[in-house]
């Protein structure tokens, strides 16, 4: 069978489909560019919030138009939209040839043909088995999935269920096998990669981690994303140190409200997150902060929103990304009153956008005249398109320099800095 594969979602579901289409191309499918010639479509989905619902239900009606065109056309859907919502999807469209909740990625592609078959499983944590299936010079490895956290805005827990992470030695040998291969950035996701080892180890192993994986033979990066702000301790800081481990703190605090991080649950307050991020900036200066901020949270008040941009500008993020509320039905932040109606969330979040263009502005003035190891992501007409350590794929930024027939690192100097991207020549 020839398959069509949709992604949606986070860079944590491409870790999980990565090893799909391993798994699939073993049993004798072929995975296909183009949907004209394929036989069916596997739609990975996501149901965090409503616009990620809303576009999950889309696409699934895409295909379901398709199969009116092309006879014997399948249309398989998988993922955390299908794990949330079991019963109602099937009923709502019947067209769809397989549902598949979130399973592990060998499970799906064994299963992938059992037409009108549900499969669910409580969280998908899978042991490492050999593959590389592109020619991207960085992979996502998951380290852990689900989450015990009890954050108001977030229904995660009740559909993929509690914590769960993999052992050290797996993600080692999936590591060093990805590095062998050619990959030369590894990036580590989780829901939260601060809890990693937690549940099986007693204590957080990410600091551990990241020893053992910066001890692995070869010239690579190694990036960590998604770490809950009230759990960074000392410990994983100084995991950072190695020399393989970017210096980039992904690290989303969500608001900077002191009374909507309250309603939130989460513990630290803004001044708290403050000295954090100064912390990390006196230990490593060249340090790249990433944030996430949610806006018109029930409650969120005008006065709310000003003490976020004051917060805003005194961190001095180099990186956020801002997002409306989703009021999830299953989330304890559904049953709170005041709900922010969306024109003035929109607002909020335009305004905070503009402020952070100026800070991220400001920020990249600092790379001109430096040189910089950059890793060549792709070529377009005669220009390499990489990243710096500052830059993680498909959410930041891009160093474009001059060149052609370019793999792997090359050191360059920036010569332009402009809102989210560089400008370089190699040297």
């Amino acid at each position: 069978m020839k398959l069509y594969i949709v992604v949606l979602g986070c860079p944590k579901n491409e870790a999980d489909f990565s090893l799909f289409k391993y798994h699939i191309k073993q049993l004798g499918h072929e995975i296909v560019d183009d949907l004209e010639e394929a036989d069916g479509v596997v739609v990975d989905t996501c149901g965090f919030i409503v616009d990620a619902k809303q576009e999950s239900i889309d696409t699934i009606l895409e295909f379901v138009e398709h199969k009116k065109l092309k006879k014997d056309f399948k249309v398989f859907v998988t993922g955390c939209l299908v794990q949330r919502y079991p019963k109602d999807l099937p009923h709502e469209i019947p067209e769809v040839d397989g549902w598949f909740g979130v399973i592990p990625p060998k499970v799906l592609a064994e299963n992938i043909q059992m037409v009108s078959k549900y499969i669910t499983d409580p969280i998908a944590v899978y042991d490492f088995e050999g593959r590389v299936d592109d020619d991207l010079p960085y992979a996502y490895v998951k380290i852990a999935d689900g989450c015990d956290r009890a954050c108001t805005f977030c229904t995660i827990p009740k559909f993929k269920g509690g914590f769960v992470s993999r052992k050290l030695e797996d993600i080692e040998n999936e590591v060093r096998f990805l590095v062998s291969s050619g990959k030369r950035e590894i990036i580590l996701v989780a829901q939260d990669t601060t809890g990693y080892g937690i549940d099986i180890y007693g204590k957080q192993m990410l600091p551990e981690l990241l020893k053992r994986l910066n001890n692995i033979d070869g010239d690579f990066w190694i990036r960590v994303m998604y770490m809950h702000p009230d759990h960074v301790t000392d410990e994983i800081l100084e995991g950072f140190s190695h020399e393989k481990v970017v210096k980039y703190f992904d690290i989303p605090v969500q608001h900077g409200s002191t009374k909507i991080l309250k309603l939130m649950n989460r513990t630290k307050t803004p001044s708290e997150l403050e000295k954090l991020f100064e912390k990390i900036r006196t230990i490593y200066p060249d340090a790249i902060l990433r944030t996430s901020i949610i806006l018109g949270f029930p409650g969120e008040t005008s006065d709310d929103f000003e003490e976020l941009l004051d917060f805003v500008r005194a961190v001095e993020f180099d990186k956020l990304g801002a997002f409306l509320y989703s009021d999830e039905e299953d989330a304890a932040s559904y049953k709170l009153p005041h709900k922010v109606r969306s024109s003035t969330a929109q607002k909020r979040l335009d305004r905070l956008m503009e402020t952070q263009a100026e800070i991220s502005a400001m920020r990249n003035q600092r790379f001109i005249e430096r040189v910089i190891d950059v890793l060549v992501d792709e070529e377009a007409n005669g220009v390499l398109i990489g990243r710096g350590y500052m830059d993680a794929p498909e959410i930041d930024g891009n160093v474009f320099v001059k060149g052609s027939g370019i793999k792997g690192f090359v050191k360059v100097r920036i010569t332009e800095a402009d809102t989210y991207d560089l400008e370089g020549e190699i040297v």
